[in-house]
C-alpha cells in the first residue's frame, strides 16, 4: 500500500513547493553594429527622390517593346533587369523614379523592383560621373603586371580622389570592384562598358587625359555624349602624329576617333596585344598534338 501512496505524495509535494523563476542569460554579440544602411536603404536627396519625374524616351520605349516580346505576357516581370539597365543608361543612374517607372510598366509591386536594384551592384543608385572607373583590386590584378595598387595610386594622384568619390566636375567616379574576369590581362579597369587591360601607371594617366580632352571638346561643341562605351567615333589605326591628352600611349595599337580629332585608346589591351595571347609569342600547340590520329614516334609508348 505504501508503495502506491508514496509516488502520489511526492507529486503533490512538488506541486506545493514555491516556484522560482529563472532568468534566461542574454547572449551578447561581439560584432560591431553597422551604422549605415546605404547599401539597402533609400534616403531622399535633392537629386534622387520620387518627385523627380522620369519617363523613357520614345527610342527606349521601342526598345522596351522589343524586350517584352521575349517573355510571355504573364511573365513580363522577368524583364525587370534589362529595363532597369535601360533606365540607368538614360538617366545616368538607377534613381527611385527610374525604379518606380519600371514597376509601373511591368505592373509589379515597386518593392519587388527595389529588391532587384539593391541586390545587384551594377545598378548605381547614386549619381556617378560621366566616366565610371571600376578598378579591379583582387588577387590576379594585384599580382599581374605592375599590380593594381600602382594603378590605384596613379588614378588617385592624377584625379585627386579616392575610391568611392567623384571629381568636382562630375567627370569621373572611381570605385574598387571585385574580379571582372580579365585576369589574364591584369591589371585592368572597366570604364563605363569598356575594359582597358595590361595597364601601367603611364598608360592609365594617358587614358584619363584623353577622356578629359574628349569630354571638354564634346561639351564645347554641344555634343552630349563622350567616349568609353557611348558608341562615339570609329576605331582607327595608330598614327605617330596623333595625340590623346598630352600623348598617345606608345603601346596603344588602336584608338577612337573622337570629336575634333581627339584620340582615345580603344578598349582592350594597352600593351600591343590584340587579345590575351602570350606576349612572348606562341609557346605551346606549335605542332600537331599526340592522339589517335598521330602516335608518338620517340619510342616512349
Amino acid at each position: 500500500m505504501a508503495s502506491k501512496i508514496l509516488p502520489i505524495a511526492v507529486r503533490h509535494g512538488r506541486r506545493s513547493l514555491p516556484r522560482r523563476s529563472f532568468l534566461q542569460p542574454r547572449s551578447f554579440s561581439s560584432t560591431p553594429s553597422s551604422l549605415s544602411g546605404t547599401i539597402y536603404v533609400h534616403r531622399h536627396t535633392p537629386e534622387n527622390n520620387p518627385s523627380i519625374p522620369f519617363k523613357f524616351t520614345a527610342q527606349n520605349q521601342t526598345i522596351i517593346s522589343e524586350i517584352l516580346k521575349r517573355y510571355p505576357p504573364q511573365y513580363k516581370k522577368a524583364a525587370v533587369m534589362p529595363l532597369l539597365d535601360l533606365g540607368q543608361r538614360q538617366h545616368g543612374f538607377t534613381s527611385i523614379s527610374v525604379m518606380n517607372e519600371v514597376a509601373r510598366i511591368l505592373e509589379m509591386p515597386a518593392m519587388r523592383v527595389y529588391e532587384v536594384a539593391t541586390f545587384y551592384t551594377m545598378y548605381n543608385r547614386q549619381p556617378v560621373g560621366k566616366f565610371h572607373l571600376q578598378i579591379c583590386t583582387t588577387s590576379p590584378c594585384m599580382l599581374g603586371g605592375c599590380g593594381s595598387d600602382a594603378i590605384v595610386k596613379a588614378i588617385e594622384d592624377y584625379l585627386g580622389i579616392h575610391p568611392g568619390e567623384t571629381t568636382e566636375d562630375g567627370l569621373f567616379t572611381f570605385v574598387e570592384v571585385e574580379c571582372l574576369g580579365a585576369c589574364v590581362n591584369a591589371p585592368m579597369v572597366q570604364i563605363n562598358d569598356d575594359y582597358y587591360e595590361d595597364l601601367t601607371p603611364e598608360s592609365m594617366v594617358t587614358l584619363l587625359k584623353a577622356l578629359q580632352d574628349s569630354a571638354r571638346i564634346a561639351g564645347a561643341s554641344g555634343m552630349g555624349e563622350g567616349l568609353a562605351g557611348k558608341g562615339v567615333g570609329a576605331i582607327t589605326g595608330q598614327d605617330e602624329n596623333v595625340k590623346a591628352g598630352d600623348v598617345v600611349g606608345k603601346q596603344a595599337t588602336r584608338v577612337y576617333a573622337g570629336p575634333k580629332g581627339v584620340k582615345v585608346p580603344a578598349p582592350g589591351p594597352m600593351s600591343g596585344r590584340r587579345s590575351c595571347e602570350n606576349s612572348a609569342g606562341l609557346t605551346n600547340l606549335t605542332s600537331e598534338p599526340w592522339g589517335k590520329e598521330k602516335l608518338r614516334t620517340d619510342g616512349e609508348l
